[in-house]
């Protein structure tokens, strides 16, 4: 999704989260993720260096405050990929910001797309999939919902929307 965006509008900036977690092969640090240690995401957390942070499959994720300041500041659309408890986070800091739900076509779409990437094993499958059903429940916290049927799609209908709140 975040390299069809890309594609798509290379205009939105897209924020690139810290996390605890190992990279994946082919992830590159400071393109996917910022990758650094426990040590480290607690000084982060201690200075209030993120915006939003969570804990998610045995892992901590979070957005850093001040890249996304700098690009708010001079009026880049930005794009952050956050979970549901770092949603309710921002919507905390930052009440005006729009929060967008990326919901799967159905159930067994969403089993099959998680099984079929084969990068994790089914324990952590398992963790993604409860912590699925918790989201969709909350489907009506956030301001606009996009079905993820394509990812063409779903990039056009974000690129859309940036735009809109870009020109207000």
């Amino acid at each position: 999704m975040v390299a069809g965006l890309r594609k798509e509008s290379p205009d939105i900036w897209l924020s690139v989260s810290v996390t605890t977690r190992a990279p994946r092969p082919g992830e590159v640090h400071g393109r996917e993720y910022h990758f650094v240690s426990d040590a480290e995401f607690d000084r982060m957390l201690a200075r209030g260096d993120l915006l939003e942070w969570a804990a998610f499959a045995g892992h901590r994720y979070g957005t850093p405050r001040g890249p996304l300041a700098e690009k708010l500041a001079a009026g880049v659309p930005a794009l952050l990929e956050i979970d549901l408890a770092g949603a309710r986070q921002v919507r905390q800091a930052v009440p005006d910001a729009l929060l967008v739900f990326l919901a799967p076509p159905n159930w067994d779409e969403l089993v099959r797309r998680l099984t079929g990437r084969g990068t994790e094993p089914p324990e952590v499958i398992q963790r993604r999939l409860e912590a699925a059903r918790v989201e969709l429940a909350a489907e009506d916290e956030f301001d606009v919902t996009l079905i993820n049927t394509s990812v063409g799609d779903v990039c056009r209908q974000l690129v859309t929307l940036a735009v809109a709140l870009v020109a207000r």
